[in-house]
């Protein structure tokens, strides 16, 4: 469905007004304010974004208990083992810890549960098997186990110390642990309640930090250590897909730096095998299309303890060896994410019945539950509603499933009311995964359809492309882009802005690029301005804009292209319209009242 291009009012008092105080051009002025921005003491507050203004880590609830108990399990010679995630947000969780205590002297080793065969979160085999081979040990989740009421329970009756750090949406029951950290718990006054799990763990890394200091700074080498670890925050704070402000916009800010200039022997050998050069200034793009990833192809395809070696490795050639492998893992997952998404598209076109419900559920005893989650979120994109992909591999006749919405359903709350359909679910409003007995999904496709249809509409809103401002190519002078850059880091709510040029020529044939030819490459000419344009995954739209014929209008993200020591200016081109003029811009006063 085509989309509209929704332009926001451009109010002249307040751009002025943002530009005089900021000293900043008027471009960047007009997209603060298509962003809310008002006032220069906002826009500055938002700008500045500096370290002094993370959230002391006490204020997080359970840091305080459980960096004592973990400080003192290090004075005992307890051994320590960090229980993670498999995917980018706990593995680069599971990193921040296990690099912490090992500069403390700690006996300290961590375990990833193989995800096809153990599935997410905590285990009641491998408490079990934790507690056999030490059941002296102190065990410490991170990015998971706030849902994990009965293997708590086991932990506890075993007499094993638990403490359980999360993020994740939590259920109606918590786990009786030590310990429970999370930034959401009952009565907690935390100011921000959106960190992911990368970002908790680094808070009690810091907290743990200050209580082997002098109880309120860390010493001058953890200090080092802490600003390292905010790359690693950094990677799974953008994986994770959460908000970008407040803490999170801080940590991404200067993980990004972090990870430039002080990258470890692994995370430099990742670096590479991304193309991304030594000691450039990274992008969160950096880490949304190439860093994660490739960490996150070593999970989905069940090698997530590798990722954590080479994150935490201080061996050269073993580094290069893991990364190699997992730039190997990720062409693999990608071959397998664009085999399965043709087949849930062939899927939804042979019932036609599915055409007009809410929802989607697709299930196939051929799909690797590994790679479900990204494809479930392409097939949103793609039908325009929330979809459900479930794996029916396993021989025990239970699918695993990854849920992914669309235009803000809270997933979390349909499985919440379909749960008797369920034997498990977990997640947040936003991304979910559940396991299901084969013989139930019809059933609950039924049911779920049925929620989302009756608490749930797709407005109009819902399908625009939020445009920042209409431009002329010749504005976006490299000065102009970088200082655009300034504004970022860019993600979950705050995207890179996007612009929109009308009149624009294509000058020659549009070119079909990159593996398989499924990335378009134009050249863009307008009012004399010449400048090179690619679309990622949109080669279907070559023929379409060489039958348009003369000019097009062009809805883009402009960006700055750097190569062997060069940079220049070129567009990531959003969407197009044919026609010299926008054929429709929404009036954002009648998308408010209608």
């Amino acid at each position: 469905m085509p989309k509209a291009w929704r332009f926001p009012p451009f109010d002249e008092a307040v751009v002025s007004r943002l530009s005089a105080e900021l000293k900043v051009p008027v471009l960047i002025a007009q997209v603060l304010a298509s962003r809310g921005y008002r006032s220069g003491d906002d826009a500055a507050a938002f700008l500045s974004a500096k370290l002094m203004d993370l959230h002391e880590p006490d204020l997080l609830p359970g840091i305080p208990e459980a960096s004592e108990l973990i400080v003192q399990a290090v004075a005992e010679k307890r051994r320590v083992t960090i229980y993670g995630d498999y995917d980018v947000d706990g593995v680069t969780s599971t990193s921040i810890l296990w690099h912490c205590l090992q500069l403390l002297g700690a006996t300290v080793d961590y375990y990833i549960p193989h995800r096809l065969e153990e599935g997410y979160g905590l285990n009641c085999d491998a408490i079990r098997q934790l507690h056999e081979e030490d059941p002296q040990r102190l065990v410490i989740t991170v990015d998971c186990g706030i849902t994990s009421v009965k293997e708590a329970e086991l932990a506890k009756e075993l007499g094993l110390d638990l403490i359980i750090t999360d993020h994740h949406h939590l259920a109606e029951s918590l786990p009786d642990a030590r310990v429970l950290v999370h930034p959401r718990l009952p009565g907690s006054q935390y100011p921000f309640g959106d960190l992911c799990g990368a970002g908790v763990a680094f808070k009690l890394a810091w907290a743990i930090c200050q209580r082997m200091g002098d109880g309120k700074k860390a010493s001058p080498r953890m200090r080092d250590f802490l600003l390292s670890a905010m790359g690693l925050a950094a990677i799974g704070t953008v994986a994770d897909v959460v908000p970008l402000v407040d803490e999170n916009r801080i940590i991404v800010r200067y993980g990004l730096a972090s990870l430039a200039e002080r990258a470890s022997l692994g995370m430099k050998a990742l670096m590479k095998v991304c193309g991304i050069e030594e000691g450039k200034v990274l992008q969160s793009e950096d880490i949304g299309f190439a860093i994660a990833p490739r960490i996150n192809a070593a999970g989905r395809l069940s090698q997530a303890r590798l990722a954590v070696e080479l994150l935490t490795t201080d061996d050269k050639e073993r580094a290069v060896v893991l990364a190699e492998y997992l730039q190997q893992l990720n062409k693999d997952r990608q071959k397998l994410e664009r085999k399965i998404l043709k087949q849930a598209k062939e899927m939804v076109a042979e019932n036609p019945e599915w055409e007009d419900s809410a929802a989607l559920v697709l299930a196939s005893p051929d799909w690797n539950p590994g790679v479900i989650g990204i494809v479930a979120s392409r097939a949103a994109e793609h039908f325009e509603r929330p979809v459900i992909m479930i794996s029916l591999s396993r021989p025990d006749d239970v699918g695993q499933a990854s849920c992914r919405t669309f235009a803000g359903f809270d997933l979390h709350a349909g499985l919440t009311v379909c749960r008797d359909h369920l034997v498990s679910y977990g997640g947040h409003k936003f991304a979910a995964g559940l396991k299901i007995e084969r013989d139930q999904v019809d059933e609950f496709r039924t049911a779920f359809c049925e929620y989302v249809a009756a608490n749930h509409e797709v407005t109009k809103s819902d399908r625009e492309v939020a445009i920042d401002a209409e431009v002329r190519l010749a504005d976006l002078t490299w000065k102009a882009v970088k200082q655009i850059d300034e504004l970022g880091p860019f993600g979950s709510q705050n995207p890179r802005p996007k612009f929109a040029a009308s009149r624009v020529e294509v000058i020659g044939e549009p070119r079909k690029v990159g593996e398989g030819e499924r990335h378009l490459q134009l050249r863009l000419r307008h009012y004399g301005t010449t400048m090179k344009a690619i679309a990622f995954g949109a080669a279907d739209w070559a023929e379409q804009i060489v039958e348009s014929g003369g000019s097009i209008s062009i809805c883009f993200q402009p960006t700055i292209n750097r190569f062997r020591g060069n940079e220049s200016v070129e567009m990531l081109l959003v969407d197009w319209q044919p026609g010299a003029t926008v054929n429709e811009k929404v009036d954002p006063e009648a998308v408010a009242t209608g």
